[in-house]
């Protein structure tokens, strides 16, 4: 990945982070929080996935076709394995032995 694109994330992540800091919601219901009793401390984890419009032109192809062969596709398992989420093999059904091992 080129340091441009580095730069970019960075500065996404920059901005959740402000959001959240400047929210007048999540201020408010902090201080009510506090007014109980109770110190807060958010912590929130944010992942950012990047894929490159080329690229993505073929998983579109590969993803309409693993549909038909299964109830999830190539984004699915990628998606419940950044959750942390894994599938026995059973409940993956798909031609490619390399994705069932991925979940």
């Amino acid at each position: 990945m080129n340091q441009k694109v580095k730069n970019l994330i960075q500065k996404l992540g920059e901005a959740i982070h402000e959001s959240v800091s400047e929210s007048e919601d999540i201020a408010g219901v902090v201080k009510n929080i506090r007014e109980q009793g109770f110190d807060v401390l958010l912590m929130l984890e944010a992942t950012i996935g990047l894929n490159e419009v080329e690229a993505e032109a073929a998983d579109d192809t590969e993803s309409m076709e693993e549909v038909a062969d299964g109830p999830f596709t190539h984004n699915d398992l990628t998606f419940l394995k950044s959750l942390r989420i894994s599938l026995t093999e059973d409940d993956v059904q798909t031609d490619s032995p390399a994705e069932a091992d991925e979940a």
